[in-house]
């Protein structure tokens, strides 16, 4: 997708990562200056050399967004890098893999905090620092929030994940009719099934898992990080000016109903 992000400072968050990677990259090629940010700095610089060698701008930034400080600590180094924040990118998150899935009373208390702490607590802890900047700077600003499909229709066996992504949704709502008078749009939004290595390896790689899989989605495929890219960049961009508090389903039509016949 083609939007005008020209000299528009981004924040991704998870941007070491599958999708998070994908959408820095599109960020950069839009014309954004984009800080790519997550825990792992080796997974992150490939993200910004990858930006670098297509001819766009971008920087590395250590953060672990279920903590305060290191949040803060983002934003401030944003800006110090490039003078002002004007899009933030709430991707990180976790869940636990299929041999941690288990109902809620046999499900593992600190796998739920760390969920929690990770994918709805590091919004709230990466959003409050933004909003706080890009209300200085009194120009406005926007932040999109990456959930999932289970946020809207839960699946089983996976409820820390599931309250998380629900939350973030919630706030989301939450904080566009909180900030629509600083011109501060927040949207989120909901991918479906994307295929990248860890989707690769759990399902798409056994033709039965990949079929078994792909019976939930009409279009009959899994998406890709770049599908997901396309969606942010839209919503960071003035063509999706009147949106805000908007979930925008990314999913190949799984959370449309049943595709099977009865």
């Amino acid at each position: 997708m083609r939007v005008d992000l020209k000299d528009r400072v981004v924040i991704v968050t998870g941007g070491g990562g599958a999708i998070g990677g994908a959408m820095a990259e599109a960020f950069a090629e839009n014309g954004a200056k984009v800080v790519v940010a997550g825990r792992t700095i080796k997974t992150l610089e490939a993200v910004v050399e990858t930006i670098k060698a297509k001819g766009g701008e971008a920087s590395a930034v250590i953060a672990d967004v279920s903590d305060r400080d290191s949040a803060a600590n983002m934003v401030a180094e944003t800006v110090k890098l490039y003078g002002r924040l004007d899009v933030l990118v709430n991707n990180a998150g976790i869940n636990g893999g299929p041999d941690q899935r288990k109902p809620i009373h046999e499900y593992s208390d600190e796998l739920w905090e760390r969920i929690i702490n990770v994918d709805l607590n590091g919004v709230y802890y990466c959003s409050k620092p933004a909003i706080q900047q890009m209300e200085k700077q009194g120009q406005g600003g926007n932040i999109i929030n990456i959930g999932s499909i289970v946020g809207l229709a839960p699946l089983r066996l996976q409820c820390a994940f599931t309250a998380a992504k629900a939350g973030v949704f919630n706030l989301t709502k939450a904080m566009a009719l909180e900030l629509a008078p600083l011109n501060i749009r927040v949207n989120g939004i909901a991918p479906g099934s994307i295929m990248f290595e860890g989707t690769r390896k759990l399902f798409y790689a056994d033709p039965v898992k990949a079929e078994a899989m792909m019976s939930h989605i009409p279009q009959h495929r899994p998406g890709e990080p770049k599908d997901i890219a396309g969606m942010a960049c839209f919503l960071a961009s003035d063509d999706s000016s009147y949106m805000t508090g908007t979930i925008n389903v990314v999913d190949g039509g799984w959370i449309c109903g049943y595709t099977r016949d009865f």
